[in-house]
C-alpha cells in the first residue's frame, strides 16, 4: 500500500511538473501567409510538429519525406487536427513530396521538382535525421548517419540556394543536437571505413551540421538569406528506434521520458521560432536553444575545419569533380 501511494504521489508530482513546464508556442500570433516552407522529415516527431504549426500560421508547407505513405497519413492527421478550413480558408497548404536523404538521386529529383513547380522558397528547415543506427551505408556508399544527417542536407541546400536567394529575405534552419559536443571531424575516416561507433558518428554528423551552417552563413553574407542552427533538447520522438532498452527497464524509461523529455511540439519551438519570428530577421550564423542564442564550443566555430569540410562535401556529393 505504501509503495502504491508513493508511486501515485510521484506520478501526480510529475504530472504537475509537466503542466507547469508547458511552453508557449513560438509562433503564437505570427503569420506565414504567402510564404513557402520546406521541412525534411516532416511525417513524424519534430518535423511533423513544425509542419502543423507553420500550417496553422498559414504557410505553404512542403513535407519532404522518405516514406510517402506515412507522409500522406501524417498530412491527413494534421488537416484533421487543424480542420480542413486551415487550408481552404486561411491560405495555408500542406504538400507531400518524396525525399530520401540517403539517396543523392532522390535529393536531386526532389530539388528538380521544387525548382520546376515553386516560384519561391522562403524557409528551408533541415530537420530529418537518423540516430545511432548500426553500421549501414547510403545508396551512394556513405556511412548512413553522416550521409543522411550531413551530406544529404548539404546537397539539398546547395541545389535550392538559387531559389532561396531569389526569394530573399529567406531563411535556412539547421537542426543539430547538443550531442555535437562529443563529435570530432576526422578527415581521415569520414566514411567510418576504419572504425565505427554509432554514438560518436551521430555526434560527428551533428557537429558537421553546425560547421555547415556556419560556413554557409559566411558564404551567404549580403544575399538576404540567413542560416542558423539549433538544438531541440531531449525530445520524445522515434529518432531513438535503434537504441536498445532492456525489457525490464522500459516502464521506468517510459515514465522518465514522459515526465522529463520534451514533447515534439515543445522540441519544435526553436525551429518554428527561427523560421517565423521577426526577432531573428537578418540574424545569421548563430546557434540557438529554447529560442535563445547559445554559445558553442570552439570546435564548432573552427572556420578552417568548416571550410575544409565544405570543400570535401562538395566532392562527395558530386557538386565538384
Amino acid at each position: 500500500a505504501a509503495a502504491t501511494a508513493l508511486a501515485l504521489g510521484g506520478g501526480l508530482l510529475l504530472a504537475a511538473w509537466r503542466w507547469l513546464r508547458g511552453a508557449a508556442r513560438a509562433g503564437a500570433g505570427a503569420s506565414m501567409r504567402g510564404k513557402t516552407v520546406i521541412i525534411t522529415g516532416a511525417n513524424s516527431g519534430l518535423g511533423r510538429a513544425a509542419a502543423a504549426e507553420l500550417l496553422r500560421m498559414r504557410a505553404r508547407v512542403i513535407m519532404g519525406c522518405r516514406d510517402r505513405a506515412r507522409a500522406e497519413r501524417a498530412a491527413r492527421e494534421i488537416r484533421a487536427e487543424l480542420g480542413e478550413r486551415a487550408e481552404a480558408e486561411g491560405g495555408g497548404e500542406l504538400v507531400v513530396r518524396e525525399l530520401d536523404l540517403a539517396s543523392l538521386r532522390s535529393v536531386r529529383a526532389f530539388c528538380h521538382r521544387v525548382l520546376q513547380e515553386e516560384p519561391r522558397l522562403d524557409v528551408l528547415i533541415n530537420n530529418a535525421g537518423i540516430f545511432q543506427c548500426p553500421y549501414m551505408k547510403t545508396e551512394d556508399g556513405f556511412e548512413m548517419q553522416f550521409g543522411v544527417n550531413h551530406l544529404g542536407h548539404f546537397l539539398l541546400t546547395n541545389l535550392l540556394l538559387g531559389l532561396l536567394k531569389n526569394s530573399a529575405p529567406s531563411r535556412i534552419v539547421v537542426v543539430s543536437s547538443k550531442l555535437y559536443k562529443y563529435g570530432e571531424i576526422n578527415f581521415e575516416d569520414l566514411n567510418s571505413e576504419i572504425s565505427y561507433n554509432k554514438s560518436f558518428c551521430y555526434s560527428r554528423s551533428k557537429l558537421a551540421n553546425i560547421l555547415f551552417a556556419r560556413e554557409l552563413a559566411r558564404r551567404l553574407e549580403g544575399t538576404g538569406v540567413t542560416v542558423n542552427s539549433l538544438h531541440p533538447g531531449i525530445v520524445r520522438t522515434n529518432l531513438g528506434r535503434y537504441v536498445n532498452i532492456p525489457l525490464l527497464a522500459k516502464p521506468l524509461f517510459n515514465l522518465v521520458s514522459w515526465a522529463f523529455f520534451k514533447t515534439p511540439l515543445e522540441g519544435a519551438q526553436t525551429s518554428i521560432y527561427l523560421a517565423s519570428s521577426p526577432d531573428v530577421e537578418g540574424v545569421s550564423g548563430k546557434h540557438f536553444g529554447d529560442c535563445k542564442e547559445e554559445e558553442l564550443l570552439p570546435k564548432a566555430m573552427d572556420d578552417l575545419v568548416a571550410r575544409k569540410l565544405w570543400d570535401i562535401s562538395e566532392v562527395m556529393v558530386g557538386l565538384l569533380k
